[in-house]
């Protein structure tokens, strides 16, 4: 589990390293330890951020993904940081989407894995039945290829978490907000430079929305892992770590020559 959790004002955050930022946006059910290997590689070269989604402060009527893209807003102004990097899996990289939509000139580069925004398939095409503790761990079960990655803690903490009412509706107003919030027209116009990272195996959000993904972001790049489902980061930390490092390594040093 990553520690130093630092809290200031409305944000909690856990922050490491010097040099360019690379912020990384979990998902609906993340934690910071969704990024344990990958935050603890990346902090030798970049500064590297994770933000807490306020997934369960929200008003309920505010609870979106275009407020949780204000809230990043928010969290990066704070820092008084000019450019960042995104790093997002899942809804995460929807909030990262939306973001790079409406503040371009902030996001020197983009990484999605496993990202709504086009489609997804919720609680793996399930409605969450609160006391059924084996229904959800069937569910934890599907994010991953090899099933042995849904950890009794992992169960353990989604369990507590639909079985919190406040949180559970929240969640299914993300979960709604995310398929509403479809980015199909607004991907063309995207100019960020975009690596795509995408389990094969990722039945959420199949390999078919990577590829539109790829069709619509002009000039991204698509890479896949095999045996891998859709969370490449926990489930394949190297392979994952093994794409990202060069590609952004690549991308930053031809933008700084820019």
């Amino acid at each position: 589990m990553l520690e130093g959790l630092k809290e200031e004002g409305e944000f909690r955050y856990v922050e490491r390293g010097e040099g360019p930022v690379l912020l990384l946006l979990h998902g609906l059910f993340g934690a910071l330890s969704n990024f344990e290997e990958t935050f603890g590689y990346f902090a030798g070269k970049y500064r590297v951020v994770i933000p807490m989604l306020p997934l369960y402060n929200l008003p309920l009527l505010s609870t979106n993904v275009s407020e949780l893209a204000k809230f990043l807003h928010r969290f990066v102004g704070f820092k008084r940081w000019d450019r960042v990097n995104l790093l997002g899996n899942s809804l995460g990289g929807h909030v990262a989407l939306v973001y790079c939509e409406r503040h371009p000139s902030v996001v020197r580069s983009l990484i999605l894995t496993g990202s709504s925004g086009l489609y997804e398939n919720a609680f793996g095409g399930g409605f969450p039945r609160r006391e059924d503790y084996e229904f959800i761990r069937k569910k934890v079960a599907v994010t991953f290829h090899d099933p042995k990655h849904a950890t009794k803690e992992l169960v353990d903490e989604c369990y507590q978490t639909v079985n919190d009412r406040s949180k559970l509706v929240r969640i299914l107003s993300l979960a709604k907000s995310a398929i509403r919030h479809n980015m199909a027209k607004e991907l063309p116009k995207m100019r960020i430079p975009t690596l795509l990272v995408w389990g094969r195996q990722d039945t959420i959000t199949p390999p078919e929305v990577a590829e539109e993904f790829h069709q619509l972001i002009q000039g991204s790049e698509l890479r896949w892992i095999d045996q891998c489902g859709h969370a490449a980061m926990m489930e394949q930390p190297q392979a994952f770590i093994d794409i990202v490092d060069p590609w952004l390594s690549k991308t930053l040093t031809q933008a700084d020559k820019e």
